[in-house]
């Protein structure tokens, strides 16, 4: 089945290049040129990928991606003209999984956008035979991509889904902030240690009944973070 995409940009010519490019590798290719029209759609129907502008009319891509976020975990790649790390670390504090700088190169999104597909498509724990994992209070479901602590569910972007996977099969193995960046982001990826950083913070935000004092995200000081079971 093709991959269904969502592409926001109220540049018209943007939108109309990416369209064609991804329609060329077979993809399903659904446009918005606002915010709102974006949100809409992200509501009324199912996507594998967004690519969403920050600078919208009519509601801004950083309040878009949040309220995406209060019912989706699709991934979600933000598009910003600005070189200001702000705007990235922004991006990502709302929920996005990845951003890219304009102007682009139609490649490196797509090359982005496989990417990200590639690592949120289904997985299965190889020690199991189950696409259901079982750690301490930590239930993960792989194929519906859901965490699930003492019984509540608890709603994970792609990301932070492919952290908490790596640290529950691998409990007690700390990792650094470069080790995590080049095994979930992988290791062209062009951000730097501070976007593990914010993962992590929103993941504990979530998850932890103290985030402050975290009971299952832990940090071994100037090494990395680990899973403690």
């Amino acid at each position: 089945m093709a991959k269904k995409v969502l592409v926001v940009d109220d540049e018209k010519l943007i939108v109309k290049g990416i369209r064609f490019s991804l329609e060329q590798d077979g993809m399903e290719v659904v446009t918005a040129y606002d915010g709102e029209e974006a949100f809409e759609k992200a509501s009324n129907n199912s996507f594998d990928m967004i690519l969403l502008d920050v600078m919208l009319p009519k509601m801004d891509g950083f309040e878009v991606c949040q309220r995406i976020r209060e019912f989706s975990n699709v991934p979600i790649i933000m598009l910003t003209a600005k070189g200001d790390d702000m705007d990235k670390i922004l991006g990502l504090e709302y929920g996005a999984d990845d951003y890219i700088t304009k102007p682009f190169n139609i490649l490196e999104v797509k090359a982005r956008i496989k990417a990200i597909m590639r690592r949120t498509a289904p997985k299965v724990d190889p020690k199991t035979d189950s696409n259901i994992i079982h750690s301490g209070d930590v239930t993960l479901d792989t194929d519906s991509r859901r965490l699930k602590i003492l019984e509540k569910d608890y709603n994970l972007t792609s990301k932070e889904f492919d952290m908490m996977f790596l640290f529950v099969t691998n409990p007690g193995k700390v990792y650094s902030r470069e080790l995590l960046l080049n095994q979930i982001w992988g290791e062209d990826y062009p951000g730097d240690a501070r976007t593990v950083d914010v993962h992590i913070r929103r993941l504990r935000e979530k998850i932890e009944p103290n985030p402050s004092e975290p009971r299952y995200i832990q940090t071994r000081w100037g090494v990395g973070y680990y899973y403690h079971e």
